[in-house]
């Protein structure tokens, strides 16, 4: 008996410290404040009966609306569809890739049209990625004529060439797209990336959508990481992010099949994701391409949002790995390249391991981010930097480094495998004991 009361008070002592810690974890989760979510479609093709047809399609179960263009910056279709969309009370911007479209009549009209429901502009795409993957191009910020000299061309010399050129291109320049509103008061400059959003906030983006899609990462946890390339870019920036969900495929059908599409959407609400958009065009932007199975799981997704308003992750619960300065390495891969002109160095390695190792660790709470003077001020629970040795510890040092390390989830997990152990011997234990005790039954 003496042995029995032993036991169990030992299971309780192992087990007790893992359900108060999901209780007060739950608690302080729960009750943050959940902010507001804009989530909708990007229609890039140009058909006017076919957008309102998907207008009507999806204002139930939406509110937010991107209108696109196809080149022809055609300013009648784009007022009819604003007004289209204003009309099923649904918030909205506007793409552009030309610095006059829209002119600067319409955006001085747009705020007495639509008031606040026209919220900005969203110029161009994939800077970022651009200059990943086709740096040899035209059309990548860091002009050729800077990178001539490339034994001369440092990581910084690649960071403000990109940001000074950008940043002229939206907002100094002569043709600045922002030449036409009053910026901060007024419309707000949106894009979409899946490489260095932290150099597009950098340059003078006020929302970046980190897109999932094709080209987003190499390894299973290559939406995770790039959220959190994102989010930390826009936490630290006291910018705005969320989420643009392009192709799954570069043919038709184009889209993910929609449960895989819920998930996505899920993942991205979960992460705290502002903006949630899902891009409707086909390769030639003739067409839309959302079927009936996509805009189900869109439609589920709104009634999900409805029945769970979420909790947001504020900043004192997640931990920050901050990167070298002007290290952009995209995590496209093992030997991805730096700001693509560099192949990867020593470094990229012991980065990837690190940056894998805590996903695994932290996930939805781990943001990655550059040194910054507002970091300190950004009130993370944990910063930890690239060249920190603790991410190799032994099992020794994790114990050493207390609750509040990343690291505590390590001994949470041995704590609750030892007593999942104790637990079965000791069932088994008391199982054989009472088996003892029992008479034998006699044969008839």
């Amino acid at each position: 008996m003496k042995f029995k009361k032993a036991t169990v008070l030992l299971i309780l002592f192992l087990t007790l410290p893992l359900f108060l810690n999901c209780t007060l974890t739950t608690k302080a989760t729960t009750t943050q404040t959940s902010p507001s979510l804009y989530f909708g479609v990007d229609v890039a093709f140009g058909s006017i009966p076919e957008t309102e047809k998907l207008i009507d399609n999806v204002s139930s179960y939406s509110n937010f609306f991107v209108i696109g263009c196809t080149g022809d910056y055609n300013l009648t279709r784009l007022t009819l569809i604003s007004q289209y969309v204003f009309d099923k009370d649904l918030n909205f911007i506007v793409y552009s890739d030309e610095p006059n479209y829209p002119s600067s009549q319409w955006l001085a009209d747009a705020k007495n049209n639509w008031g606040n429901s026209f919220l900005g502009i969203y110029y161009c795409d994939e800077e970022g990625g651009k200059q990943r993957d086709q740096p040899s191009k035209d059309y990548p910020i860091i002009p050729q004529s800077a990178i001539k000299d490339i034994a001369n061309f440092t990581y910084s010399d690649a960071a403000q060439s990109y940001v000074n050129a950008l940043s002229w291109w939206l907002r100094t320049g002569p043709h600045s797209i922002t030449k036409s509103f009053s910026y901060p008061t007024e419309y707000q400059l949106f894009t979409s990336d899946y490489a260095f959003y932290w150099y597009d906030y950098a340059a003078g983006y006020d929302t970046v959508f980190d897109e999932f899609g094709a080209h987003t990462g190499w390894a299973n946890d290559s939406q995770q990481l790039n959220m959190a390339l994102c989010r930390g870019a826009a936490t630290v920036q006291n910018k705005t992010w969320g989420v643009m969900i392009t192709w799954a495929y570069n043919q038709p059908p184009y889209m993910e099949p929609g449960p895989e599409l819920y998930n996505d959407m899920v993942l991205a609400y979960n992460n705290d994701a502002k903006y949630i958009v899902i891009f409707d065009s086909n390769e030639n932007y003739t067409q839309n391409v959302l079927q009936q199975g996509q805009l189900d799981a869109m439609k589920q997704f709104w009634q999900y949002v409805q029945a769970n308003p979420r909790a947001t992750t504020p900043v004192s619960d997640r931990t920050a790995y901050v990167l070298p300065a002007d290290y952009a390495y995209a995590f496209g891969g093992p030997a991805d390249k730096i700001w693509g002109l560099w192949n990867a160095d020593d470094l990229s390695v012991g980065i990837c391991m690190s940056v894998t190792t805590l996903l695994h660790m932290d996930s939805t709470n781990l943001d990655i981010v550059y040194p910054s003077q507002t970091l300190d001020s950004a009130g993370y629970k944990d910063v930890i930097y690239w060249n920190n040795t603790d991410l190799m510890s032994t099992p020794s040092n994790i114990a050493q480094q207390g609750d509040s390390s990343p690291f505590y989830a390590t001994s949470i997990y041995f704590y609750a495998a030892v007593a999942c152990i104790i637990l079965t011997v000791a069932i088994t234990f008391l199982k054989f004991r009472k088996r003892r005790r029992e008479p034998a039954i006699k044969s008839i």
